[in-house]
């Protein structure tokens, strides 16, 4: 049984929601990456900062992301994660639930990697493949 450890890109990138969201979108644009986890201090995840998340809150609304904080931009609602020793089939359960793309592992309370659509795509059968890039596309965009 393979788990999230196995396939998760480790040491995760992340920002403090106190840095700005024109740091958050420097780090995001060099990493070639669309969502940063946010974390405490502690690297206990507070929220996730995507891509459209500072298209929507911040450019659209004509703010200046050099003088935005990330915490005023993520959503205060639960960040959807995975364990770092749960199966990938449950990756993919709960991608599909909740139509994420990437997912947060967590170890214990600290985030400790990563685990994407790719990740799982070349972790899973060819057989389970279609139906979690289908079920995940059909949801509503989120993180």
């Amino acid at each position: 049984m393979t788990t999230a450890r196995e396939i998760m890109t480790d040491r995760p990138r992340w920002i403090t929601g106190e840095r700005t969201v024109a740091e958050a979108s420097e780090m995001m644009a060099s990493d070639g990456i669309g969502a940063l986890p946010v974390c405490d201090g502690a690297k206990h995840l507070t929220g996730m900062l995507t891509d459209r998340d500072i298209v929507v809150r911040v450019v659209a609304s004509q703010k200046d992301p050099r003088d935005c904080r990330v915490a005023d931009v993520v959503e205060p609602t639960e960040v959807v994660t995975i364990g770092a020793d749960d199966p990938v089939e449950e990756a993919v359960r709960t991608m599909k639930e909740h139509g994420v793309l990437r997912l947060p592992v967590i170890d214990g309370t600290e985030l400790v990697g990563m685990v994407s659509q790719a990740d799982i795509a070349r972790a899973v059968p060819d057989s389970r493949l279609g139906d979690l890039v289908g079920d995940v596309k059909a949801q509503p965009a989120q993180s």
